[in-house]
């Protein structure tokens, strides 16, 4: 007996130990995350990305937008219930942990075929009735950590929707905000399309009494009614982009189709202080690269249960319970049970378990890159972010210059053509064009800077903490 304890003790210290060579433990593989941001060579790990997104959208009516698509976004929605049935999958995984185990009730009646009998007619009953109650249990032991493989790569599963939804709350949040900063926008640039219509129609009339006074000729006014229709064509193509970015943020805020409550752009304040911290921080603060990285943990997890396949698997099986053939004595001297240990080796399955391998360790890798993909994609996006922040800034100081300039050019004109002063209507009807298209312009360059700090934040992980 001394002998066979040891032996047996000694089994499954080998297999322990074996088990750790099947089974490896995850680490997380070299990645570039230096020197992501072109030409930002901060050291300063301060990120906007820490900020609450109410502290970096101080505008009331967007807060209300944000709070309400939390709420009610249909993606985010699908998001969270992805994340419940992980949960319910990792549940399952820790279960399997656990023995099974079955209840069986059951009444039988049996009739044997007399030509099937090798016995005289009558000397062998050939109907039964059996009663029987048993319970059955199952356990696996597991030797090569396929179980635990199994569990490790669910909890990675969970991880992972949970980092996908934070990533659809990021995204959602800078969807709204730039859908409403360009409703403002476009909320502007109308404003400013109808004045120039309304000063243009003052013009004609203008025109038309210098035309009765011998000062232009109908060309001109001809010119100047042409003038005043090229803006108020605008009206409507500028209203239509109002009206579908209106549908656009009700969408994103899953209701339907109504009027946005919303402020005017002069009101916002574009935030200045954009700290983008270190490059390295993405893997802890972009939701898509965290996603990624789990994902490839699900990989790294499956591989290892794939080697376990080729091992031989360990079972232990009991039976137990009443069977009798007369349900008056079934708990009277009618108990039964078996229980059955086993080994199971797979010697030959067609190559299933190399395939199955080879396909893990094939995933394995796609998610690797996939990975490694997220990472270079979020400094790629932090870096045009922070360019086409500092554009429109310089843009819309150059601009302010040019429309100083048109300004006086458009006065100008208006003023030599009054007093016919060899000037044509030409000249006046391109100052005029180029002054409200560089109005508009000036328009989106606020609207750049605002919606590049939105995709900024969002790049650098910004909107879930």
């Amino acid at each position: 007996m001394k002998f066979n304890k040891r032996t047996t003790i000694g089994f499954f210290i080998l297999m322990l130990v074996v088990s750790g060579c099947v089974t490896t433990k995850y680490e997380r593989p070299e990645m570039v995350t230096e020197k992501l941001y072109r030409n930002n060579p901060t050291e300063d790990t301060t990120s906007i990305a820490d900020l609450g997104w109410k502290q970096l959208f101080t505008d009331k009516n967007l807060q209300d937008l944000i709070e309400k698509g939390l709420a009610q976004n249909l993606n985010l929605k699908q998001a969270v219930y992805r994340m419940e049935s992980a949960q319910a999958y990792l549940k399952q995984t820790k279960m399997a942990f656990i023995p099974s185990l079955t209840l069986d009730v059951n009444s039988t009646d049996t009739k044997q075929s007399q030509r099937a009998v090798n016995a005289p007619v009558g000397f062998i009953k050939l109907t039964t009735h059996t009663n029987r109650i048993q319970l059955g249990t199952a356990w696996e032991l597991d030797v090569w950590g396929k179980l635990r493989s199994a569990k490790k790569g669910a909890l990675a599963g969970v991880l992972q929707s949970e980092a996908g939804m934070r990533a659809v709350q990021t995204q959602l949040i800078a969807d709204i905000a730039n859908a409403y900063y360009s409703l403002i926008a476009l909320d502007q640039q109308l404003k400013v399309t109808e004045e120039t219509v309304k000063i243009r129609k003052k013009q004609v009339e203008t025109l038309i009494a210098l035309q009765e006074s011998g000062k232009i000729t109908g060309a001109d006014v001809a010119q100047s009614q042409a003038n005043q229709y090229a803006a108020e064509v605008l009206v409507p193509d500028l209203k239509n982009k109002i009206w579908q970015t209106e549908n656009l943020l009700n969408f994103l805020l899953a209701r339907e189709p109504q009027i946005i409550q919303r402020s005017v752009l002069d009101e916002q304040t574009v935030y200045t202080d954009l700290k983008t911290g270190v490059s390295s921080q993405l893997l802890k603060n972009r939701p898509d690269v965290q996603q990624a990285e789990y994902a490839f943990i699900v990989a790294f997890e499956n591989t290892n249960v794939a080697k376990t396949y080729f091992y031989p698997s360990f079972t232990l099986t009991a039976n137990g319970g009443f069977a009798s053939f007369k349900i008056q004595e079934l708990f009277s001297q009618s108990i039964f049970y078996n229980i059955i240990s086993g080994l199971t080796q797979p010697i030959f399955n067609q190559g299933k378990n190399k395939m199955r391998l080879r396909q893990a360790k094939a995933d394995q890798q796609v998610a690797y890159y996939a990975f490694q993909n997220s990472i270079l994609q979020g400094g790629q996006e932090v870096s045009n972010a922070l360019y086409a922040y500092q554009n429109a800034v310089d843009r819309e100081q150059l601009r302010k210059q040019q429309i100083d300039y048109l300004v006086v050019a458009v006065d100008a004109t208006r003023e030599l053509l009054s007093n016919r002063s060899g000037i044509n209507y030409t000249d006046v009807l391109t100052s005029e064009q180029n002054l409200i298209a560089a109005q508009l312009s000036g328009i989106n360059d606020k609207l750049d800077q605002l919606q590049a700090v939105v995709n900024l934040y969002r790049a650098l992980g910004g909107g879930w903490k």
